[in-house]
């Protein structure tokens, strides 16, 4: 479709997720696409498959004439991701998910579903999904988008129907208080036309492939959204049950020694709980578990919560934080959680394991046949899990 022609748009950070995806539904869509990334990255694989042009050098060489966009990870001059994600929304029909957990499981679902039963969707998911080929497709149908509220840019989408999967406070250097939270998912509901609260709806009662009472309310949004785009649940619901899940959503990553590994990107204390319950609910043994927390605001604020759903496990390691695009906090490492499920679980086997090697040794000293060892995180902790199969093996 040549939603775009004529327009030339060079993408500063086109190795990211969200960037790079953009860019290639921009391309496919009839703009001439080009990009620069200060580092190679997984998702520049398909962008220049798709005969995009990356440069990747320390500084961007800005070509006269184009649109310049730019990642939230760089700071040069030009549009913002928010601008050209709310002007690709605006030229489907278009679905938008949202929500504090679940949004990438959910987008991808429901993007799934609407493939299975013909629909031929356009998607942009925040997490790779094996059972669509990646995170984008410039399908001929409706434009599933997963949004963010994370930096407030969800107010600037403008689609025909969106879920919000629940409403949990999370980001505490966007937002001062819950209420302030909840102010702006109702004031951008109240500009769309259609929408579905997971949080009135019960969970599916069939079974999925996916574990977990949170997967099960995902399903439910996916359901209402898809029944809202013209799919009954009578047709949908087969679909729904085949969807195998998100690369590190409870990603298995191998076995040894009777040990299976298993990886998940929960970075906030209700879904490391729902993971813990997830891997319970899937193990046969006990449930071993590292957890890598994730920005050095989050970690102060929920210390104690991380620490209360860590200890559903039967032993937890904690590594340090993964800053990414925060600058280190005195006083603030994951030694914090430690202290925190100390006092939470007395006795619990406890590890303080800062770096990955710790970690991995950790784990592969306690576990045992039948034992499920779960790496929990948003940052790089899944390399423990590759450490713990070599050291089992």
């Amino acid at each position: 479709m040549p939603e775009l022609d004529s327009r030339r748009l060079f993408i500063i950070g086109i190795g990211g997720s969200g960037m790079s995806a953009y860019a290639l539904l921009a391309h496919s869509w009839g703009a001439e696409v080009a990009g620069w990334d200060r580092n190679e990255t997984p998702y520049l694989e398909a962008v220049r498959e798709a005969g995009i042009p990356v440069a990747i050098s320390d500084e961007p060489e800005l070509p006269e004439g184009w649109e310049v966009f730019v990642s939230s990870a760089y700071r040069y001059p030009g549009g913002s991701r928010a601008d050209l994600l709310s002007e690709l929304v605006s030229l489907r029909r278009s679905l938008v998910v949202a929500g504090a957990h679940g949004k990438t499981t959910t987008a991808a679902m429901i993007a799934f579903c609407l493939g299975g039963l013909g629909h031929d969707p356009a998607f942009v998911i925040g997490g790779m999904v094996p059972q669509l080929g990646g995170n984008v497709r410039a399908g001929s149908g409706w434009l599933v988008v997963e949004g963010d509220e994370s930096d407030r840019t969800i107010e600037r989408l403008r689609p025909e129907i969106a879920v919000v999967t629940n409403v949990d406070f999370d980001h505490h250097t966007t937002f001062a208080s819950s209420a302030e939270l909840e102010e702006l998912f109702e004031r951008w509901l109240s500009e769309v036309p259609q929408v579905v609260r997971g949080e009135q709806l019960p969970p599916v009662d069939f079974a999925l492939a996916v574990p977990g009472e949170h997967n099960r309310r995902n399903a439910a949004c996916a359901l209402a959204a898809l029944e809202l785009l013209g799919a009954s649940r009578a047709e949908a619901a087969p679909v729904l049950a085949q969807f195998e899940g998100v690369a590190r959503r409870f990603e298995p990553r191998g076995e040894a020694a009777g040990v299976s590994v298993w990886d998940e990107y929960a970075h906030h204390p209700a879904e490391v709980a729902a993971a813990l319950a997830a891997a319970r609910e899937s193990a046969g043994g006990r449930v071993l578990t590292v957890f890598q927390p994730h920005l050095y605001s989050r970690t102060l604020h929920f210390a104690p919560d991380f620490a209360r759903a860590l200890a559903g496990a039967d032993a937890a390691a904690v590594m340090d934080v993964y800053g990414a695009r925060e600058e280190p906090v005195e006083g603030v490492t994951g030694k914090l959680v430690v202290d925190a499920l100390a006092e939470v679980r007395p006795g619990m086997d406890i590890g303080w394991t800062p770096d990955h090697a710790a970690a991995a040794a950790f784990l592969a000293r306690r576990a045992r046949a039948g034992d499920l060892v779960l790496t929990v995180g948003a940052g790089d902790v899944d390399l423990v899990g590759t450490r713990v199969l070599e050291l089992l093996e």
